[in-house]
């Protein structure tokens, strides 16, 4: 019980991105640009669903709400931490904090998988069942699709926990990664045991795999419906809806698969820390700019408040 405390009370080192001053503050610049420029364009699209009265009444502006309000969060739950790692020498972090961030960061990341699968089905209804689709995606529907999501995402989370929480650490406690995440944990620890493997790679096949499960099956209807429409505009016009959602996810899986669904005797930890910047720092800033960039609503909707609000601040 003596270990077990004094492990918990241990600060650990975030390795980071070891280089010189003047390239710290390079990357200080470059990752806070990223930051500022990820929340702006998420609490933009927020805005401009809940502003709008046309599309905050729309299933799938209410998802994309949802998940740009989710954005926001999930990018918060690691850069913060790393911009202040860049500009002081106090690149440690508490056990208590480190067990914390990686409960909010898998906790985020799950629930954008739901989000990615309900917003799924969403397109598989509205495409696949046009003429039903206000009945079957009502507007309570949709809002008990999000809490849930919200909910899922939260609860299996802790499932991680509990694993984590029981790693113990007897040497040095450097993490080479810029947050604390579970598989440069388990490197480190003094304990790590197969089951803690089995319980972990379980649970991100299950989770991971379940929901792109759910995508998948709701494409292939999707293509079968858009290619059984009679014109060619018809065709490009239904898949166009498509077209945003579907890059999210194939950016989104590729990078998480490549991370989380592999043993952890397999990682290459230099090469995580890029692939997690990507997922972790640029795709979520390059959702908002998908998702406004190929959609006429958001852009009008943007362009009608954007005009309103430069009245309202001429005045």
């Amino acid at each position: 019980m003596k270990s077990r405390n004094q492990s918990e009370a241990e600060m650990f080192i975030l390795l980071g991105f070891p280089s010189s001053r003047q390239l710290q503050t390079v990357f200080f610049v470059v990752f806070l640009s990223l930051y500022l420029l990820t929340i702006a364009a998420n609490t933009l699209i927020v805005g401009i669903v809940t502003l709008d009265r046309m599309l905050k009444k729309i299933p799938m502006y209410i998802f994309l709400s949802h998940f740009s309000f989710l954005e926001i969060w999930y990018i918060t739950s690691t850069v913060p931490k790393m911009l202040v790692d860049f500009m002081t020498e106090n690149d440690t972090i508490s056990y208590h904090g480190c067990i914390t961030q990686v409960y909010f960061f898998y906790a985020l990341g799950i629930t954008e998988f739901f989000f990615l699968s309900v917003m799924a089905y969403d397109r598989f209804l509205a495409i696949c069942h046009p003429l039903r689709y206000n009945t079957l995606m009502t507007r309570d529907l949709c809002q008990k699709m999000a809490a849930w999501s919200w909910i899922c995402g939260f609860l299996s989370s802790l499932i991680l926990i509990v694993p984590s929480s029981r790693l113990l650490f007897c040497g040095p406690r450097i993490i080479d990664h810029f947050f604390c995440d579970f598989i440069p944990l388990l490197h480190i620890s003094c304990n790590q045991t197969s089951a803690t493997d089995i319980i972990y790679y379980s649970f991100a096949w299950i989770i991971i795999l379940y929901s792109f499960l759910v995508i998948t099956i709701s494409y292939i209807q999707i293509m079968k419906a858009v290619y059984c429409l009679p014109s060619q505009l018809g065709r490009s016009k239904a898949f166009s809806t498509c077209v945003s959602h579907l890059t999210v996810v194939l950016t989104f899986y590729s990078t998480i698969i490549f991370m989380y669904i592999r043993p952890s005797t397999k990682c290459m930890l230099d090469v995580d820390k890029v692939v997690s910047i990507f997922y972790a720092v640029v795709i979520p800033l390059l959702n908002p700019i998908v998702y406004t960039l190929r959609n006429r609503d958001v852009q009008a909707a943007m362009k009608k408040n954007l005009s309103c609000l430069a009245i309202i601040l001429c005045k």
